[in-house]
């Protein structure tokens, strides 16, 4: 079993379901608290041990490269003005040195076809992908959780979590088989199925370690839903070859590229924090009973 050390992040997606903020500024970037969307799945990723990121990335994000590279200026305003919290901030943030790589991907064809732009960087390795709308809250993080059953059951591991039975249309939903280790071997993966055709109610959520022959299935891949390269669909050619295995998450994934759950990943930071917890547990007791007031009124 080769150790899995690389992982992608695909941040080339346009952002639409954010505009007119996304219209300049990259969706990845937008700010849950104080730190950008993106951070949070760096921070996941080298927390489950890997050692080298691939971004795969699209015009008008070079502002992501530049967020994870030294800003001298800023280190030195900082240095000159004492905010030495702030400093030492910034340099924990800071990937160490070749530990990144930028593809870019030149057209917008799907999440497969993300992937597949950095096969030249990952080679012939098992490698962690992690979609960075969706933000991982509670505990340990989500890849770490992953990483942990892959070690006892090698081959393809995804992450998955609960949705209402109601809603698996909205979903990439996986069917439950044998129970292994702290998840459970899956035995099909099927494309936001309608309630009464789905095979459970786990959804994938956003975090995989998959398997290298996934880029060679991906380079000859038929475009699925919404006419692009769709990588479950790939996941389910490389199935019939290879065992994949599911891993429930025992924390919360917050999908950061939905308004709803941007806020909501605002809130459940914020309130997580205990230089904030109290004045914005505060706030929304307020806006609450301010709700009630004109709801009553009306």
């Amino acid at each position: 079993m080769k150790k899995v050390r690389k992982a992608v992040i695909p941040v080339a997606g346009l952002g639409t379901r954010f505009l007119p903020a996304t219209k300049s500024m990259p969706k990845e970037m937008l700010p849950v608290v104080d730190r950008p969307v993106v951070q949070y799945a760096v921070d996941e990723a080298f927390e489950a041990g890997i050692e080298h990121i691939v971004f795969v990335t699209g015009r008008n994000k070079a502002v992501i490269e530049d967020y994870f590279d030294l800003h001298p200026e800023l280190i030195g305003t900082l240095e000159q003005t004492g905010k030495k919290a702030q400093l030492l901030s910034l340099e924990s943030l800071l990937p160490v040195a070749g530990a990144t790589s930028f593809i870019r991907q030149q057209s917008p064809q799907g999440l497969g076809h993300a992937v597949w732009c950095a096969r030249e960087v990952i080679g012939d390795e098992p490698f962690a992908l992690l979609l960075p709308d969706m933000v991982s809250f509670g505990g340990r993080g989500c890849l770490a959780e992953v990483a942990d059953l892959y070690a006892e059951t090698g081959g393809n591991v995804i992450a998955v979590e609960r949705c209402d039975p109601t809603e698996t249309s909205k979903y990439g939903i996986v069917g439950c088989g044998a129970d292994v280790g702290s998840g459970f071997e899956v035995t099909a993966m099927v494309e936001k199925p309608a309630p009464a055709n789905a095979p459970s109610n786990y959804y994938i959520n956003g975090r995989y370690i998959l398997q290298p022959e996934i880029f060679s299935l991906l380079g000859n891949q038929q475009r699925g839903a919404g006419n692009e390269i769709q990588l479950t669909d790939a996941m389910v050619r490389l199935s019939q070859s290879q065992a994949f295995f599911a891993q429930p998450f025992n924390g919360r994934m917050f999908d950061c590229g939905s308004k709803e759950g941007f806020i909501q990943a605002n809130i459940a930071f914020a309130l997580a924090r205990d230089d904030m917890k109290e004045p914005v547990f505060d706030m929304l007791q307020e806006f609450v009973r301010s709700h009630e007031r004109r709801v009553e009124a009306a």
